[in-house]
């Protein structure tokens, strides 16, 4: 495990019904690098999710097949078996769950079916031999999905210059960064929802800066019509027939409703999950929408309170901080980066 990550909390998050094995593990990693997953042969898992980028693709929303753009950010990959759920807005439980459905969405990987996949990679020389080995059958789609996930599991950073810091090595952060973590825990409020207890020694327990929670800040509210599309939503949660609820996911930017086309919750109009923040400097740009290009940018808008809007997060509210206390904020944010990534 890397500086930062205990081992019982991996174990804990490693579901009894894919136990990780090395073969398992090494077909995972082909099948993420496999562009035969796609419908044409030209997306692989990768690329979305390029190791040389933290795991992101570098890209305000994510290309698929056929250079189609999507809709969201394509969120880092290292330490995603920690998640609460998958994708900006939960819609997937596990991440096995997440893997199967990238492979027939039209703008992602673009097959007709999962059937499609399952007889392309079994019709692929090696693949029947690699995945009897791993799981002592042929292949199936929930095997491939195992086998990915699997993979994903072993995509792990820890061991960053606060991990070194929290440990007792008290020069691992310049000044600005200290000043940046002091901020971080107190008048800057980032503790709110990127959750880092104040008493170090309880700082393992889950070490990952997030609350699991999804939160409305304001980012989906940037477009002058969100007020109006989040009363429809409400108006929607109240007809227990459902109809009003998938009429309304085929509105114009229904997309910004975020979690609550998911749970159809009122509470989660516009609410996004909150992700965690290791490695946040390598993994720009930045929310759901790519919409902040830098880290900068991301603390002015939080200076500012977020985009008010209809369902803002009751906890989010303007700061006080000086151009020199933002720099500093910015400068711990950097040190949440690992060594190793």
């Amino acid at each position: 495990m890397p500086r930062g990550i205990p081992r019982d909390l991996w174990e804990y998050f490693v579901p009894g019904d894919n136990p990780m094995t090395a073969a398992k593990v090494e077909l995972g990693r082909k099948l993420f690098f496999e562009n035969r997953l796609s419908a044409d042969g030209s997306v692989s898992c990768s690329t979305c999710h390029d190791p040389k980028r933290a795991f992101t693709d570098g890209k305000k929303v994510a290309e698929g097949i056929g250079g189609k753009t999507g809709i969201r950010n394509s969120p880092t990959l290292l330490n995603a078996m920690f998640n609460t759920a998958q994708f900006w807005d939960g819609r997937a439980g596990s991440l096995e769950e997440q893997a199967k459905l990238p492979l027939t969405n039209p703008i992602e990987m673009g097959n007709r079916s999962v059937e499609d996949v399952v007889e392309r990679v079994a019709s692929t020389a090696g693949y029947p031999e690699d995945f009897q080995r791993a799981f002592g059958g042929p292949v199936t789609i929930d095997s491939i999905a195992k086998a990915i996930a699997a993979f994903e599991r072993t995509l792990l950073s820890g061991d960053s210059p606060v991990d070194r810091y929290l440990g007792g090595d008290l020069d691992a952060l310049n000044e600005s960064a200290r000043n940046g973590l002091m901020l971080f825990r107190s008048r800057a409020r980032c503790g709110i929802c990127h959750a880092f207890n104040q008493n170090f020694a309880a700082f393992a327990t889950f070490p990952f800066f997030t609350d699991g929670n999804y939160r409305n800040t304001g980012v989906a509210a940037s477009f002058g019509g969100f007020d109006l599309l989040a009363r429809r939503a409400i108006a929607a949660s109240r007809d227990e027939t459902g109809n009003a609820l998938k009429e309304l996911s085929r509105a114009e930017r229904a997309n910004e409703l975020g979690r609550f086309l998911i749970s159809g919750n009122i509470l989660d109009v516009g609410a996004y999950r909150t992700p965690s923040l290791r490695n946040v400097a390598l993994t720009a740009p930045y929310f759901h929408d790519g919409s902040a290009a830098t880290l900068e940018d991301v603390v002015r808008f939080y200076v500012k309170g977020g985009n008010q809007n209809l369902n803002r997060d009751w906890q989010l509210e303007p700061l006080s901080l000086t151009e020199s206390e933002q720099r500093d904020l910015v400068e711990f944010l950097k040190a949440l980066t690992s060594d190793s990534n």
